[in-house]
């Protein structure tokens, strides 16, 4: 039977590139339902290429207006909106697979509703893990979900690893998250200020939106990958370590007790641990072009200890530092993480000043443990407030 797959963020790049996959697979995936933040006339365009059953924007204004539009081109389409509607397609009873594509905390509640609904989960959205840590993978195993990572390094850490989780822990010596250093690996760290985000956005490897393409650029997605890979594969902290590899073509490593190592490699194409997601333990075609190995012109690592990327990149060392702090840091992190690089892309702040948002608001914050999602949502909340009191300063 055809999988019936729910697309959430399917406006964004990592949901055009699920829909690329699905496309080329009619035998094996039907779209089930496609949610979106604001953008109407993409949505509409993936409902007529798609005809799923229901379609929803989380701005309520361009709900209608989706609603209005679908009815007067004649498309058979169920259009809802609102936080609600969301996790509602992401649990419904007819979908199998769920891609959490939604960028930011903003994802959070509609992993946990597929989580718990016991679904397939697809994770792009590392913010789930980042700010839900143990309450998300709770959801996880209580629900009988699945979980497999979309992340090019989570899922090649996947691929690497044993078949049986109950080994890791005493098979695998450490996992070795790859980066590419992002645009700014050679730039001297006193030139950072001056960045714009134009700069900070063009990636030199990837296609990916603006947010992730700046938290490239500061190296904080990495510091969030590290935290995402402590919860997915349950390895403590410090078995957990970062390697600069600029050509992005080893995406991640496990490095074994025998001190061997398995890495996975491909080119940098999102449509190849999407197409590994939604086929797994299968493989498909992703559509990605075959990596060449006669044309690589070499395979380059750098330390992060070494040409002064600890002076360029300070952002990825909090990543050790919240998980070893109080449950509820690391939500603390990604809200003042996402607040600071709103206000960069707005250009209310400079480059630089990202990490010291960030810094701010960890001072400021002492969260409780959390328990429930809105216990969750209260830290997220409360880490906002601080980050744009930090905000408000820097600019007086």
């Amino acid at each position: 039977m055809k999988q019936r797959v729910a697309v959430l963020g399917s406006t964004g790049s990592v949901g055009a590139s699920t829909l690329d996959v699905i496309a080329r697979h009619p035998d094996r995936f039907d779209v089930f339902a496609l949610s979106a933040a604001t953008q109407v006339a993409p949505m509409l365009e993936q409902i007529a290429r798609f005809r799923p059953a229901f379609a929803v924007m989380a701005d309520d204004a361009a709900g209608r207006e989706l609603r209005r539009l679908s009815l007067a081109n004649g498309l058979e389409v169920r259009v809802e909106w609102g936080a609600a509607a969301i996790d509602r397609v992401a649990s419904h009873e007819s979908v199998d697979t769920v891609m959490a594509a939604i960028v930011g905390a903003a994802g959070l509640a509609s992993c946990l509703a597929a989580a718990r609904a016991g679904k397939r989960l697809l994770l792009a959205n590392k913010e789930a893990l980042v700010v839900g840590g143990e309450l998300f993978m709770a959801a996880v195993r209580e629900g009988g979900a699945t979980l497999l990572p979309i992340d090019s390094e989570h899922s090649a850490i996947f691929q690497s690893l044993p078949q049986d989780p109950a080994t890791w822990e005493a098979r695998v010596e450490k996992i070795i998250l790859t980066a590419s250093g992002g645009p700014f690996r050679t730039l001297a760290p006193e030139a950072l200020r001056n960045v714009t985000p134009e700069q900070a956005c063009a990636h030199p490897n990837w296609v990916m939106g603006r947010k992730i393409s700046v938290d490239s650029a500061t190296m904080m997605n990495k510091a969030l990958e590290v935290i995402e890979a402590r919860y997915l594969f349950g390895l403590p902290p410090q078995r957990v370590e970062v390697v600069i590899h600029p050509q992005s073509v080893i995406h991640s490593m496990v490095q074994y007790r025998d001190s061997s190592v398995v890495a996975q490699l491909g080119t940098p194409d999102m449509r190849v641990p999407i197409a590994y997601g939604l086929a797994w333990p299968e493989r498909v075609a992703s559509g990605a072009p075959a990596l060449d190995f006669a044309n690589l012109a070499e395979m380059s690592f750098e330390s992060f200890d070494s040409r002064g990327h600890r002076e360029r990149f300070p952002g990825l060392l909090l990543a050790w530092q919240a998980l070893q702090a109080p449950a509820g840091t690391t939500a603390v992190l990604n809200a003042a993480n996402e607040e600071a690089v709103a206000a960069f892309l707005d250009r209310r702040i400079r480059f630089d000043q990202i990490h010291s948002v960030n810094l701010a608001t960890l001072a400021a914050v002492a969260p409780s443990k959390p328990e429930t999602l809105q216990d969750l949502l209260a830290i997220d909340a409360q880490a906002r407030t601080a980050a744009q009191q930090a905000l408000a300063r820097m600019r007086t």
